[in-house]
């Protein structure tokens, strides 16, 4: 039986340490995740996801601040464990990520080499892409380079967003991780070097700015840049006063339904008042279907428009 330690901290990482503990085929020995961390308004403590996975299944936790602490990793060493599984965790220096004789596999959410990174699921969905998929593969010195052990792909529907294809790898992740640790158990995994190359599509930290709409791009790009944040971060522009709009759903207006003039100067806006609420762009209009003012709640743009002077729209024409 293999004795595994299993590293994450979001709830993505969850299925993944459930599915393990329930093959006989396998021990998860101890679960090392992230420190409780301050949240919400009274700022109380908050156990990661895997955190509360672990404790209720009965799998001792370490929360190390430090992956490098000779303390640390002495602990992690007493577990003697053949296998690390490692699912949306830190970057681990090598004396940890080689202490394990079978040395430690990652559940990446990409189909690798492409989308190397820490958000992999928004810029698959920012770049328009039609398929994904999970990747499993050994850990090596540089991050998400390692040998390639397999791969399951996910097809992106037209009405994905960042959520929804978040718990559709989130499960695909899980059983690909199975198969995986089943094929090390029987000494039968078949490993694929990973190709480099400049031209491969990376997946960088997402941060806030990668949610400004820049409407110099096309309208289908902008609806995939909302789709790849949504619901969280979550996209947005300014209203011509100033005001944060957070867009959460978007779509490419049709030629047929613009029968209206529409304006044709990038940033203008243009509304009825009451149906719609639309952006010019470079190529096309993009059309707002579900927003968030700062201050105010989530809503359908019909519901917005009930309450917005939609003459705030005609002081001037935003550019992003």
């Amino acid at each position: 039986m293999l004795r595994i330690i299993f590293m994450g901290t979001p709830d993505f990482a969850v299925p993944t340490l459930e599915t393990l503990l329930t093959w006989p085929g396998c021990e998860v020995v101890a679960a090392i995740t992230a420190p409780d961390k301050p949240a919400g308004r009274g700022r109380q403590l908050q156990e990661s996801a895997v955190k509360q996975a672990a404790v209720a299944h009965g799998v001792p936790v370490l929360q190390p601040t430090n992956l490098k602490s000779s303390a640390f990793q002495e602990e992690l060493r007493s577990y003697a464990a053949d296998l690390q599984v490692v699912v949306a965790f830190r970057m681990l220096p090598e004396a940890v990520w080689a202490m394990p004789r079978l040395g430690s596999l990652n559940i990446h959410a990409s189909l690798l080499p492409q989308y190397r990174g820490a958000a992999p699921i928004n810029w698959a969905l920012i770049e328009g892409e039609t398929q994904t998929g999970v990747t499993s593969f050994f850990l090596q010195h540089e991050i998400d380079t390692g040998d390639l052990i397999l791969q399951d792909v996910v097809d992106i529907e037209p009405e994905d967003d960042f959520g929804s294809l978040y718990e559709k790898l989130k499960v695909a992740g899980a059983a690909l991780a199975l198969r995986t640790v089943q094929a090390v158990a029987a000494g039968n995994v078949p490993t694929t070097p990973q190709p480099h190359s400049p031209t491969l599509r990376t997946a960088p930290k997402i941060s806030k700015e990668t949610g400004r709409l820049d409407f110099q791009q096309p309208a289908l790009a902008l609806v995939n840049r909302v789709r790849g944040l949504s619901p969280f971060p979550t996209a947005f522009t300014q209203l011509p006063d100033g005001r944060t709009l957070k867009v959460f759903r978007a779509r490419v207006v049709t030629p047929e339904e613009a029968v209206t003039p529409q304006p044709a100067v990038p940033g203008s806006w243009a509304t009825d008042g009451r149906t719609y609420l639309r952006i010019a762009t470079t190529a096309g209009m993009l059309d707002l279907l579900d927003v968030q003012l700062e201050g105010k709640k989530r809503m359908p743009v019909q519901d917005f428009l009930r309450g917005f002077n939609s003459e705030v729209l005609n002081k001037k024409d935003v550019s992003s």
